[in-house]
């Protein structure tokens, strides 16, 4: 296994058959958007690894069939003053309770300046492994395992929808809709990468659904209700979809239901989208384990026009 540097493990690439005749045509052409001056730097840093660790050099041959392994840096990562706190911790392990506008895990223009990172250093647990997101706007509870020979039990817990998870969201009211209700929908990719959408009848005609959320209203103040979401399926962008579909989003959403242009958050208008609360059974111990966030969403000023 490759050590971690700094929090950050290596990302891989695997080399296709091809015409290149050295390691570093194949990373400039596979990678655009990073110059050949860079992958040089890199390289001469001990940047670039093979699958046993060795540092891979510019002109050395390409090697089809194989990997490479390269740690990422983002040269001018922006500060987040956002700041986590452990809600618990064991033997087993970590549970963050996330703020918003924290990305959880390494992407993009995001590396140092994330919670799996973060608490990578903070702890010297270099093997903290997420076990599952949450959308870098949304706050409330991420759970992490501190040993990798755990994470397939806990991985298979998600997948087989044995965690309750419940959300709280801050949203337009409607006196029309009767609570609570359940949401049912097929959900696919749209024509923006950033959005999913829910597919028209005639197209999930024969399809099962394979998106249900449970929405209960909790309060109203003015034009803005309280809302607890429990998503029975766990899709990309789930609850946003379902709230904006109903007429209801999500206030803070820059993406649902219409996609506004890409700018600088807004820290008093944030996504009123909190991960409440997570239960499950420990497949390690078998004992029963529930977590809640310790963070409230708040209604905006103008809730009560």
């Amino acid at each position: 296994m490759l050590p971690i540097r700094d929090g950050v493990g290596p990302s891989q690439v695997s080399l296709p058959a091809g015409r290149w005749t050295c390691m570093l045509d194949f990373l400039v052409e596979r990678f655009p958007s990073i110059a050949a001056t860079e992958w040089i730097a890199r390289m001469a840093g001990g940047d670039v690894v093979d699958g046993a660790g060795r540092r891979v050099a510019p002109e050395q041959p390409y090697l089809p069939y194989s990997k490479l392994y390269y740690y990422r840096t983002v040269p001018y990562e922006i500060p987040n003053a956002a700041q986590a706190c452990v809600l618990f911790e064991d033997e087993l392990l970590v549970v963050a309770d996330k703020p918003h506008f924290l990305p959880v895990t390494p992407a993009g223009e995001y590396l140092q300046e994330t919670l799996l990172v973060r608490l990578r250093r903070k702890l010297g647990l270099h093997a903290l492994t997420p076990l599952h997101r949450i959308d870098r706007e949304t706050a409330g509870v991420v759970l992490f395992a501190k040993q990798p020979a755990t994470c397939a039990g806990y991985h298979t817990l998600f997948a087989d929808r044995q965690v309750a998870k419940t959300y709280q969201a801050i949203a337009p009211s409607n006196a029309l809709l009767q609570f609570p209700l359940t949401r049912t929908s097929t959900l696919v990719t749209s024509d923006h990468f950033m959005q999913m959408r829910e597919a028209p009848d005639d197209a999930a005609k024969g399809r099962e659904p394979n998106a249900r959320t449970e929405i209960e209203l909790m309060e109203t103040r003015g034009t803005q209700g309280r809302y607890r979401l429990r998503p029975l399926t766990g899709k990309r962008h789930q609850l946003r979809v379902h709230m904006a579909a109903l007429g209801l989003p999500i206030l803070g959403d820059r993406i649902y239901p219409s996609l506004l242009p890409r700018g600088g958050d807004e820290v008093g208008n944030p996504l009123r989208l909190l991960a409440e609360s997570i239960a499950f059974r420990d497949p390690v111990t078998g004992e029963e384990r529930s977590f809640a966030s310790r963070q409230q969403l708040h209604f905006p000023p103008t809730s009560l026009d």
